[in-house]
């Protein structure tokens, strides 16, 4: 089970039957406002409200890299586009919704909505 703290602190608790064992993975330093696995749970993506996108790979050296930065206006949320892990579909509070290649970040595209956008 993974679990973000509002300081930015990503958890993970193992459970086994009774027991539990909680493991500090990353410090983002940033409020993380959600966390989204790739389809095949090998990229867990930390979305923060401050406009950035890190990609945490806890198979590997359970590393956290910073992918995305827009800074232009706050994510409201993010999620793969399957199937794969090598896209990803982001919309912003102001309505502009982004696609990005996850590999080294680059924005491929962008579609303005022209409304502000909020959760429901």
């Amino acid at each position: 089970l993974y679990f973000s703290a509002q300081e930015g602190i990503l958890f993970f608790y193992h459970i086994k039957d009774q027991q539990y064992e909680m493991k500090i993975c990353a410090d983002i330093l940033q409020p993380i406002s959600s966390l989204v696995f790739s389809p095949d749970y090998t990229i867990l993506l930390l979305i923060t409200d401050q406009g950035t996108v890190y990609a945490f790979k806890p198979a590997h050296s359970g590393e956290v890299v910073k992918l995305l930065d827009t800074c232009s206006s706050c994510f409201l949320a993010a999620d793969f586009l399957t199937p794969g892990n090598k896209y990803c579909v982001s919309i912003t509070i102001s309505g502009e919704v982004q696609v990005w290649f996850l590999e080294d970040g680059i924005c491929l595209s962008k579609l303005n909505l022209d409304i502000e956008v909020n959760e429901s």
